[in-house]
This record gives structure tokens, C-alpha cells and sequence, in this order.
């Protein structure tokens, strides 16, 4: 794995010793290879015989495949060949030879198989030639004609078709619900009913999907992916073309940028694979940025909420139901509805979520699936019951604060959210907040401040983590982790530096090559906790390896493993750092050139079960609006977390501050809009699918609460995250929008349209 990362420099700890401790801001071992363009990425991984490949997308979202006329794009100079589901490699014809870790219940999408057509962009042909700019033309000039058959696409016009997803086929199991809500509701005398949509989005990272695959010389398959897991993509690449593992590497050493889009394997990798196999040389293929929306996106979804009160603004009701789109193929389940029951306390709670099929491509995991919308709805409704109780919205979410979990009737296995609402509204300043709309303006601009909160889950998985002390002092830690940006590379090394007590820039941790050991998808907000556990289990292993070896001095006779620490690079009685060994020299005496130790990390499920276990924040942002053009400016937003013990304060609020941005994008921007005559995305570009731009974002603060967490993770007390960022930030977006104008927007994006319109922008159940 050395070779893949040369450019990779452990900086000094900010204190100037080398000793890094949790909750340092330590800067990204990685980040002089990004800036200076060292690190090399999917499609830039080099082999002496490569070819490229370029995709012919479909153009119908249903039917099937008639002919494809291919003679013109083979006459152009430098293409090899054009692969489609008739000459294509041979494939395995069952569906759990396409399931990756993560998919989701039902059949997977087999690229090339057949002549089935499931979606506007599915890949239909595979061109492949000496240069990319050749293989481009030539795809241009296949000709593909269809027996097209109806479609849908419109999930409005379709939400009386929703059903529940099937527990056997989706892994589904159906929301919990509690006491009688619809009766409270009735009964209550402050209530409030309405319904929010949530568009589709799509995840564009700027690292377009590539699949570089190198053919070796006796068939070896060495594939550099864009891939959220190695071991995932290794495993479906096995599965698919029945290859033996040892015949599949797969590397995916820096990844720019994913959010859930590299969760699954996506279709360039088997068709990659497939123009290597065929053509026994080294292919590669890039997708577009046109298709990068052509396969998973966040999925459109509707929902219907009702909250009941009382004049005091005790909860009675809470009713939440949810509809989201899906593929024909996959029942992909998202939890959209649970947060409702989880948030707040009440004895009366009803969930309920339901599915509708489409012709699209299967929706896949968007940073916080389910909980950017279902937390959205919830939040949002939230404030409007706060002003129908004409209460504060904090206050309203303080009255109902959880003790503990009331729809599982389970302790948290810490909560800080509490602390999290103090740190955020003094920072934020929220106590000077009018209650009343329209109460604030500046100028041309009305000035608005909301707030929102934010839930997600504590998750761990399971790992395995080697660590080697080397004679030389260095210690090289691996586990087969991926960072897609979030910093793995820097925090592992961290809590194995800080286990052992090396200065940080003796120790490598390396990741990103499905030949290491074991590691989850990296998805989630699990990597800390799981593999950051695995790699604090083998530093701890290999240290009671090494105190094993230091009793044989007389400095350590009698003691015990709780007497001697371990600092600077040596091993001392407790209390007594002049008086220790070197760890060089303890190796040296014990004729040693390496010692190595293994650790498989699990959950400790039984006592975790006990427990709702969840990571928590809440959102003040200030909005401007200039009510003429419909314009929203996000000046100010306050993120406070509860995360239990972070390790790297800098790539934290790194990941918090990022995943801000992606908020106020969803609230104000994002949208991938659906011709639903063509069954197609209309708007597959960054010219037209708008994001949050540098002038969009203004001043973000991070804050995090003092949390230790030894359920969930024994090793670190931490938690996760990456997703809990992006959590109740639209809602605070949408709720600031309605302090300022007065006007109450349900959906997202909040566009200058929606504005200048009013309030009457949820789209219309058809």
C-alpha cells in the first residue's frame, strides 16, 4: 500500500512535541498531497496498455432494446470494440451475484445483461479505443432504437399506489407507533396539519465515477475505483464475473468527495471490467458529469405531518407519514418517519411510510438519508405549532425534551442536547430574537432567525485493524477504511499515536486496498467508532505485548499492566517518565524487528441494545431576504453537536461546517427536475442543477458539547460525525424565512419563485 500514498506527510501535533491527544485540531496528513496535486485519484492511476471507455446512455426511461446500429462508430480510427448485453463477457445470471454490502431488498440493476430497459440514462453499450476523444466521438455515433412501453415518473400523481415495503424483500421493519394519536389529536385543543415535499437531489461530487481496471499478466484484475468501500466494489467484481478474490485487488486510496454515492458500486466498474476481460488489456471509464445523474440520487419524497398540543405546549399527538419513490427493481428504505418518535416526548405517536415504484434508477443513501427530509418535515412543523402556541420555537422544543427514548422506552446512552441548545443560542445570540414575523430588516432586506434540531444515529460496525511497531520506532497501522474527505487517514493515526504515545508523524495508517483487513462501507458516521476502536484495540494488544517484554528489566519487576504508560516514545513506570526504555531499544534486547498485533472490533450489542443511542445538534441560522426578487442570503448559521469525544477538532468541524453547506444547498438550491413526459432529468448539469457557491456561504460556527460515550464506543467514548451536520439545517433555513416574511414554505428548495408566490408551493397531491 506504501507505494499508492508517497506524497502522504504526518504533520508535528500543534503544540510542536509530536504528542497528540484527543480533541487536538491536528491538520490532514493528507492535505499536502490534495493541494499540490500529488494524490492521485480513480482515473489517474497509469497502465502501459490502456484503452478507455466511454458509456452510450438510454433514452427511453422504459422498454426494451430493438437494435443498435454500431458500424459507424466502429469505423472511427482508434476504437476497438462496442460492447453491449449481445457480446458482452459472460456475467453470472443470478440476482445475489449483483448484491453488494449495502443493497437494498429486491433485484439489483445488471448493466449489459439484457435488452431491458429500466430508466432514462441507464448504460446500453460500452465503446472502447485507443484515446478517450475517440472512444467519445464513437459513442456519439452508436444508434440505439427502442420498442418503448409507458412509464411513470411522477410520484404526485402516484401516492395512492404507495405500499409498505415488504419486510422479507426490503429488510424493512415497519415504524413503531404508540397510544392512540389520532384520538389525541382530536382531542387537543392547539393543533396544526400540513404537508412538505422534498425534491430530488442528486450528490455531485466533484471526482466524476472512474473505474480504472489494469490487466496483469496472468489476469490479475487491479482496479482503482471511486468507491465509498474497496472491499464492497471487490466483492461485487468477484461475485459478478466469478472470479476468485485473489484475482480482484481493488485500491481507492483518496476518493473526491462521495456522500453516499460511493456506497454501492456503481455501473462503471462492472462495465469496466467487462471491456478488460474481453479485451484482456487494461480499460478505463469515466463517467460524464451528464451521467453522473443518470444512476442513485436522494429520492423525492412527501409527507404529511400533525402535531397536537396543549395551551401550555406539552405535546399530545404526533403524526407522521411519509411517501417516497423507488426503482421496479429495489425497495430501497429510507428512515424518514422515525425520527418523529424519537425527538421529543409524548405518549401518543403514529408513523407511517410507504413506497411507490418508479422508472428511475434505485435512490441511493444521500449524506443523512432519511433524516434530511423526515427531520425537515418534522422541524418545520415544529415552528409552526410554536407560533400557534405563541411560543418560543426553543422553548416549544425544551417543554418536550426526552429524558429518555419514549417510542423505544429506553435511556440514551448519552444525550447532550441540552447542552447543545445553551452553547448554540448564546452563541448565536437568540435570546434578542422578536417573536414576531416581519420584526427585523435591514435596508431592502427582512431579517429573519430560526432554528431547528438535529438527530442522528450512533452506529458501529464491525472491523478488523493490524498494527506493526517496526525496530525503527515506526508503527504502520491498516485496516481496508476509506476517506472520502472526512479525515481517516489523520484521526486513526491520532488514536494510535496517542495509544501507544509515538510522536504523530512516526505512524502510518493505511487504508483504501481491499487486500488489507477488514473494514465497514464507510457510511454512516461509523468509521470512528468502528475502525478508530479496532486501531485503539490492536495499540492497546500490541502494548501489552511490549510491557510483556519490559518486565524482563528490573525497572518493571512486580509492576502491573495499570502501573507503566506508555509517552515519548517509551515505556515508564507511572509517574516516572526519566526513568523508562525506549521502545527501539526494548525491541533491540528482544532481538526483534517487528512486532505485530491484530484486533477485531464488534458492538458489544447486548449492552448496547439497552440503549437509543444517537448523536444530537441543534441549528440557529439568520436569513436576509429582499422580499422584491425572492432572493435568500443565509448570513449566519450556529451548529452545536453532541457527538461524544471528538478525536480531531479541525477535521470535525470540517466535516460539520461541509455539511452545513450541503443544508443551506438543499434549503435554497438543490432540485433535479423530471420532464415526466421523457421519464428523464432534465437539468444533468452544474450549469443548471444549482449548488451552494462560495458567494452563498457566509459565517459558520461549530460548536461542540462536552459528551463521553463508552456505549457506544467502549475504546473512545466517541460518536459520529459526518451526517449530523447537515440535520436541521433546512428546517432552520425554512423557519428563518417565515421570522422574516411571515410567509410559510414547505418544501425545498425555498426558490425566488416559492417567494414571490406565497404559500402555496407544496405541490398539489394529483
Amino acid at each position: 500500500m506504501t507505494d499508492l500514498i508517497p506524497a502522504l506527510r504526518t504533520p508535528t501535533a500543534p503544540d510542536g512535541t509530536g504528542r497528540v491527544h484527543g480533541g487536538m485540531a491536528v491538520p490532514r496528513i493528507d492535505g499536502r498531497a490534495k493541494v499540490t496535486g500529488a494524490a492521485q485519484y480513480a482515473a489517474e492511476f497509469a497502465a502501459p496498455d490502456l484503452a478507455y471507455g466511454v458509456v452510450v446512455s438510454a433514452t427511453v426511461a422504459r422498454g426494451r432494446i430493438k437494435a443498435i446500429d454500431m458500424d459507424a462508430a466502429r469505423a472511427v480510427p482508434g476504437v476497438i470494440d462496442v460492447i453491449t448485453h449481445e457480446n458482452r463477457p459472460k456475467m453470472r445470471a443470478y440476482d445475489l451475484a449483483y448484491k453488494d454490502m449495502t443493497a437494498p431488498g429486491g433485484a439489483p440493476f445488471r448493466p449489459l445483461f439484457s435488452s431491458r430497459v429500466f430508466w432514462s440514462g441507464q448504460p446500453v453499450a460500452l465503446v472502447v479505443a485507443d484515446t478517450f476523444e475517440a472512444a467519445r466521438h464513437a459513442a456519439g455515433l452508436v444508434r440505439v432504437t427502442y420498442d418503448i412501453e409507458e412509464h411513470d415518473t411522477d410520484l404526485l400523481a402516484g401516492l395512492n399506489k404507495g405500499y409498505e415495503p415488504r419486510p422479507m424483500k426490503a429488510g424493512f421493519t415497519p415504524p413503531r407507533c404508540k397510544g392512540d394519536a389520532g384520538r389525541a389529536f382530536d382531542a387537543a385543543p392547539v393543533k396544526i396539519e400540513a404537508e412538505y415535499y422534498n425534491a430530488v437531489e442528486h450528490h455531485n461530487p466533484m471526482e466524476m465515477f472512474a473505474s480504472t481496471v489494469v490487466y496483469g499478466a496472468d489476469g490479475h484484475l487491479t482496479i482503482y475505483d471511486k468507491t465509498q468501500s474497496s472491499q464492497n466494489s471487490r466483492w461485487y467484481v468477484s461475485q459478478v464475473f466469478g472470479l476468485a478474490r485473489d484475482k480482484v485487488t481493488v485500491r481507492n486510496p483518496y476518493v473526491g468527495g462521495a456522500f453516499g454515492s460511493g456506497l454501492r458500486p456503481q455501473y462503471q466498474l462492472p462495465l469496466a471490467v467487462m471491456g478488460a476481460l474481453k479485451l484482456q488489456r487494461s480499460v478505463r471509464v469515466v463517467l460524464t458529469r451528464q451521467q453522473m445523474f443518470s444512476f442513485g440520487h436522494r429520492p423525492e419524497t412527501w409527507h404529511k405531518v400533525r402535531l397536537a398540543a396543549d395551551a401550555d405546549g406539552t405535546l399530545r399527538a404526533v403524526w407522521h407519514e411519509a411517501v417516497q419513490e423507488t426503482s421496479r427493481l429495489e425497495d430501497y428504505v429510507e428512515v424518514v418517519v422515525n425520527w418523529s418518535g424519537h425527538l421529543y416526548a409524548c405518549a401518543n405517536i403514529h408513523l407511517g411510510y410507504r413506497l411507490v415504484a418508479q422508472d428511475r434508477a434505485t435512490p441511493i443513501d444521500m449524506r443523512a438519508p432519511g433524516a434530511a427530509h423526515g427531520v425537515h418535515a418534522l422541524e418545520v412543523a415544529m415552528d409552526e405549532l410554536a407560533y400557534a402556541l405563541d411560543m418560543d420555537p426553543l422553548a416549544l422544543r425544551l417543554k418536550n425534551y426526552a429524558e429518555h427514548d419514549h417510542l423505544e422506552d429506553k435511556p440514551f446512552s448519552s444525550k447532550e442536547l441540552r447542552q447543545c441548545y445553551r452553547l448554540g443560542a448564546e452563541r448565536f445570540g437568540w435570546n434578542d430574537r422578536p417573536m414576531a414575523p416581519r420584526s427585523m430588516r435591514d435596508g431592502d432586506e427582512l431579517i429573519g432567525w430560526g432554528m431547528a434540531t438535529g438527530v442522528w444515529d450512533s452506529l458501529v460496525m464491525v472491523a478488523r485493524v493490524s498494527a506493526v511497531l517496526h525496530a525503527d520506532g515506526r508503527l504502520v497501522v491498516s485496516s481496508a477504511a476509506s476517506d472520502i474527505g472526512t479525515g481517516t487517514y489523520t484521526v486513526m493515526a491520532m488514536i494510535a499515536a496517542e495509544r501507544l504515545g509515538l510522536a504523530l508523524e512516526r505512524v502510518t495508517f493505511q487504508l483504501g486496498d481491499s487486500s488489507l483487513p477488514l473494514a465497514p462501507v464507510e457510511g454512516g458516521s461509523s468509521h470512528v467508532t468502528t475502525v478508530g476502536g479496532g486501531v485503539a484495540g490492536a495499540c492497546d494488544k500490541l502494548k501489552t505485548t511490549l510491557f510483556k517484554l519490559a518486565r524482563n528489566d528490573p525497572r518493571f519487576k512486580g509492576l502491573k499492566a495499570k502501573d507503566v504508560e506508555f509517552a515519548d516514545g517509551r515505556i515508564h513506570p507511572r509517574g516516572q517518565p526519566d526513568d523508562g526504555i525506549l521502545l527501539t531499544d526494548l525491541l533491540a534486547r528482544a532481538g526483534k524487528d517487528r512486532i505485530e498485533e491484530k484486533f477485531l472490533m464488534t458492538p458489544q450489542l447486548l449492552k448496547q441494545r439497552k440503549f437509543a443511542r444517537a448523536v444530537h445538534s441543534a441549528v440557529f441560522v439568520e436569513v436576509r431576504v429582499n422580499e422584491q426578487l425572492g432572493m435568500v442570503r443565509v448570513t449566519r448559521a450556529v451548529s452545536a453537536v453532541a457527538a461524544g469525544r471528538i478525536i480531531n477538532t479541525k477535521t470535525a468541524a470540517s466535516q460539520v461546517s461541509g455539511a452545513v453547506v450541503w443544508g443551506i444547498s438543499q434549503a435554497l438550491h438543490e432540485e433535479t427536475f423530471t420532464d415526466h413526459r421523457l421519464g428523464r432529468f432534465m437539468n444533468h448539469s452544474l450549469a443548471e442543477y444549482h449548488v451552494a457557491a462560495h458567494a452563498d456561504i457566509h459565517d459558520i460556527q461549530v460548536i461542540f458539547a462536552d459528551e463521553e460515550d463508552r456505549i457506544v464506543s467502549r475504546q473512545l467514548g466517541a460518536k459520529g460525525v459526518g451526517e449530523i451536520g447537515i440535520v436541521g439545517v433546512a428546517a432552520a433555513v425554512a423557519n428563518a424565512v417565515f421570522h422574516a416574511t411571515g410567509k410559510r414554505l414547505r418544501s425545498t428548495p425555498i426558490t425566488p419563485d416559492k417567494l414571490l408566490l406565497g404559500d402555496h408551493e407544496v405541490p398539489v397531491r394529483k
